[in-house]
């Protein structure tokens, strides 16, 4: 499964979420390890909706980047 993940930079590093996932996030000091962790993040946040039993969400969520004109 490939799940829509945002990064965002931030003044002390990076923030990584999962919008099909709430609750499953990750932050670290560079962009690559923010990117491991939140790798790892979502394999147990999947993990943890199975062991409860919990349905897990399929990958639902789109990512569209639109042009607008700074006022």
């Amino acid at each position: 499964m490939k799940y829509t993940v945002v990064i965002e930079k931030t003044d002390s590093g990076y923030g990584a979420f999962v919008p099909d996932l709430p609750g499953c996030v990750a932050v670290a000091e560079s962009r690559v390890e923010v990117e491991r962790l939140i790798k790892e993040a979502i394999g147990f946040h999947l993990e943890g909706l199975k062991a409860e039993g919990e349905t897990v969400p399929p990958p639902c969520c789109e990512v569209v980047q639109v042009d607008v004109e700074a006022a």
